[in-house]
């Protein structure tokens, strides 16, 4: 049985919609006080009305992640509406396909600015209010795209995700002495209303690649991020999580075919 994070204070970052609303859900109903937050407030405000009448409290703030005063004004928000934070969820990212020949340099800038700087700078500005927690818990969304395996067109999306977890070792390092853990969830082929209207063979095609036969869930993703920010993972920092079916582990498609 796993010690409950009633009341304890959570920011989930890219909150809105799709792995980070999931994330959200996860923790408030494990009765948490839950700041998520992202770009557009009219998706929070959506988000917010989705997960009303859980056994925590959800709340909203429109925060930009690649601005470092944006970040501070998050947690400052936090700590006022929850009394401190415990627990930051890192998970604001952006996935933009362009082939490698096309790519222009706004476009990687912007790719890294969200899904890698809007990372380290959530983290900069949660690091003294997770200290003061005395439990601070990190839990970053990368991907198994970067880290793990390659997708065309997400040259410069895999390279974020792969520095996320290169920051994630250091991170672990300097601030175990402040009791944080750092830690990432790497999701594989999860549904979300990101693909709502690709077709039902769309997506049967997609769990294919998945050895379990189907795609993930956020909830998957939630409960793996609740797993790393509870009181039994304490002992664990600079670690990642798959959490993908098994789609990492077959060596071609004619192994999946040997099921």
């Amino acid at each position: 049985m796993f010690t409950s994070i009633q009341r304890r204070s959570v920011i989930v970052t890219g909150g809105s919609k799709g792995i980070g609303r999931g994330i959200a859900r996860v923790f408030a109903a494990a009765g948490a006080n839950v700041l998520i937050t992202a770009r557009d407030a009219d998706g929070l405000a959506s988000a917010a009305d989705a997960l009303a009448g859980l056994a925590g409290s959800v709340s909203t703030l429109a925060v930009d992640v690649t601005d470092p005063l944006d970040c501070a004004a998050m947690v400052r928000t936090a700590v006022e509406r929850y009394g401190g934070l415990d627990v930051l969820c890192a998970n604001a990212g952006i996935f933009p396909s362009r082939r490698l020949e096309d790519l222009t340099a706004s476009d990687v800038d912007e790719v890294l600015g969200i899904n890698l700087k809007g990372t380290i700078f959530s983290v900069q500005a949660a690091v003294e209010a997770l200290t003061a927690s005395g439990r601070g818990r990190i839990v970053l969304t990368s991907s198994i795209t970067g880290p793990m395996t390659g997708y065309p067109g997400w040259s410069h999306y895999g390279a974020s995700k792969a520095a996320q977890l290169g920051f994630m070792r250091t991170a672990a390092m300097e601030l175990a002495k402040r009791k944080i853990t750092v830690n990432a969830v790497l999701p594989g082929n999860i549904k979300t209303e990101g693909l709502d209207g690709m077709g039902q063979q769309y997506l049967d095609g997609m769990a294919e690649s998945v050895p379990l036969g189907r795609l993930g869930e956020v909830a998957d993703i939630g409960n793996a991020a609740l797993f790393f920010a509870s009181d039994e993972a304490a002992y664990i920092t600079g670690q990642s999580l798959v959490v993908d079916g098994g789609q990492v582990l077959p060596e071609s498609a004619a192994a999946l075919a040997e099921i």
